[in-house]
């Protein structure tokens, strides 16, 4: 699943062309590119899907959405690591046919 996720701007710095801040996601800082939200400033809190924040939001609706997402337990999983999103993957139940091509219909004599 993939959400955007409301995130705390620490620092703004500039890459080459490109805007990017450290975010804080309640503890967990990843890089984020700024470009799309020119008005935010090191303090505000923005969405942020996919590495992009999109849009500036107020300080109570970001920790109450952080706050909820962490109760639902989505924040490990939207804002893990590679490695750690890799070792979920390896022990989850996996289907012989993820795309369902290989499932046998009832009453077909398969």
């Amino acid at each position: 699943m993939c959400l955007a996720i409301p995130g705390k701007v620490e620092e703004i710095l500039t890459e080459g062309d490109l805007r990017i801040g450290r975010v804080n996601f309640g503890g967990i800082i990843k890089r984020v590119c700024l470009d799309y939200v020119p008005e935010v400033v090191v303090g505000d809190y923005t969405i942020v899907h996919v590495g992009f924040a999109l849009s500036k939001i107020d300080e109570e609706t970001a920790l109450k959405t952080l706050d909820d997402f962490r109760a639902m337990g989505m924040l490990d999983e939207e804002l893990g690591s590679e490695e750690e999103a890799f070792a979920r993957a390896a022990v989850a139940p996996q289907s012989p046919c993820p795309d369902g091509s290989c499932a046998v219909e009832s009453g077909s004599g398969q």
